[in-house]
Order: structure tokens, then sequence, then C-alpha cells
């Protein structure tokens, strides 16, 4: 009998042709193109071991060539399933389905970790950042991406009374079901209360117009909001922001673990096969290359 773990609400892209529909084809190209200046900005040059969380179907997986191994977690396996057949089953690629609420991961084995276009669908942001933070190295790098809702669109919205929720306040808006936007104030403090500290703001996407994405040319857009993204640091007026924290506290990484329960904690080797909680008795799958700890397989 397979039983699911109580969670807040999770945003499933499950059988989505997200990657096709919005990315390829989706004339998202600026987007795409500006996101990866930030991250190549924002990204340690390389290391052991990095977490990348809301993978899907692997899109900026390769941008973190300089790690050894990169863990791709998703709630959806079909994104996984995806992504698999783009970067396929080699060693430096981990597969594993999870709820963020419950990261199976045992602390601090993580040297590095990104969240990109994944918090604005957390109905407990503070929540995710706090799991997030258990599962990194003190001093770890954690690239965060949000959406924002103090951008000038909505500020504008907000002033000519076309939009009744204010911009300016800390609480998220929900402008569809779990889909959020965040005042970045509170982002900071979210992450401040997880144990991380704030390095460095990029501010990205400032031309998100489509006049001027199918007016200008892609490399004068990505070559101006390449510059724009330098004011992160002094104000957050774009859709989209980024940021580079650093984990705080002084907990080593167990020996022996890298995965733990996690229903109950315990710690769980690296095997390619299913893994049986030896507290709980909980049975987590393994199959395809997979590891999936959304549900118990027990009986």
């Amino acid at each position: 009998m397979v039983k699911q773990m109580s969670t807040p609400p999770v945003c499933n892209y499950e059988g989505s042709d997200y990657q096709s529909s919005f990315w390829d084809w989706g004339g998202r190209a600026y987007e795409d193109a500006v996101e990866r200046v930030a991250l190549k900005r924002l990204l340690p040059p390389g290391g052991h071991l990095l977490l990348e969380l809301g993978a899907g179907a692997g899109r900026n997986t390769p941008r973190y060539q300089g790690f050894e191994r990169v863990a791709l977690v998703d709630y959806s396996r079909t994104q996984l399933e995806q992504a698999q057949a783009r970067l396929g089953r080699d060693r430096g690629y981990l597969y594993v389905a999870a709820d963020i609420y419950h990261l199976p991961f045992a602390p601090a084995v993580f040297d590095a970790a990104t969240m990109i276009r994944t918090l604005h669908h957390m109905a407990d942001a503070p929540l995710a950042l706090r799991q997030v933070g258990q599962c990194l190295q003190p001093g770890a790098a954690f690239i965060l991406e949000f959406a924002s809702k103090q951008n000038l669109k909505a500020i504008l919205r907000y002033w000519l009374k076309r939009q009744s929720w204010s911009p300016f306040s800390r609480e998220p808006v929900e402008f569809t079901e779990l889909n959020f936007d965040f005042h970045p104030a509170a982002v900071r403090g979210w992450l401040a209360a997880a144990g991380f500290q704030v390095e460095r703001q990029l501010t990205v996407s400032h031309y998100r117009i489509d006049f001027l994405k199918h007016t200008l040319p892609l490399r004068l857009l990505v070559w101006m909001d390449s510059l724009a993204q330098l004011t992160g640091d002094w104000w957050q007026l774009t859709p989209s922001v980024f940021v580079r924290s650093r984990a705080g506290g002084s907990i080593a990484a167990a020996p022996g673990a890298f995965f733990r329960c996690p229903a109950c904690g315990q710690g769980l080797p690296e095997e390619a096969n299913d893994l049986v909680c030896s507290s709980c008795g909980r049975v987590w799958n393994y199959n395809g290359g997979i590891y999936d700890f959304r549900f118990n397989h027990g009986d």
C-alpha cells in the first residue's frame, strides 16, 4: 500500500510538456539567456556536489559543469525522466523525485545549491528554505531566484488602481493557484531566518516586454540586461530577482549517510535499489535510475 506524507500543497508538473511548450517553443530565448548570465555571475567556479532544486527537465543543469556531481530534484517524475533523456544516466547526475518540504538528504552533504523558477510555487516558502539550509555544508553557496511582487509593472498597475494588492506589502500574493510573487525584503528575511547570509543580488529580465523582444536583436537585449543586473544590490524592481547567499551553521556531514528518510530522519546510503529505513520501516523506491522519496512504497 502506497502512503503519502503530510505536506503543504505541491505544484506538480507530472505529465507536463513545460520544457518544450514554455522554453523550447514559447518565445523565452531572452529570459533563458539573461538567466544564464546571472547564474554565471553568481555560481562558484566549481565544487563536489550541487543540489538543483526544481530541476524540471534539466534546462539549467549543463550550466553546472564545474561540479563533479549534480543532484536533480523535482516533485515530478516525468520531468526527471525528460531530464534523464537529455542528460543521460551518467555518474555525474543523480535523479531524485522528492517533496521540497521533506527533502531526503542527510545534513550538510552539498557544497552548493540552486533553486531557479521554483520558489514561486511554494505555499510555505520559509519552510522550503529551512529544508534547503539543512542539506548544505557551512559556507555553501545557495543561488535562489524568485518572482518579485515589487516590480515596475505591478507598481504602475497599483498606482493606476488596476490591481487591488499592494506591491509594497511584505505578504506573498497568489495570482493563480500555487503561483506566488514575493516581496524582496520578505525573501531576505526568510533566508536570514533559515541561517543564510545574503551576499549579492541581481535583478533580471528588465526588458520582459513582448514589443522589445520582437523588435530588438536578442544579443542587444541580453547585453542591456546584463548591465542592468548589476543594480540588484541597490534596488529590486524587476519580475525576477537572483540572490546568492551562504549557508551558516556548523554541522558536519555524517559519514556513510547520503540520503535520509524524509519521514523520520534516519540516515540512508546511496544504493541503486529500493531503500528501506531501518528505523520506521518505510520503503523508498528506486526505478529507472530515479529515486522516489514522495511516497512510502512499503506495505
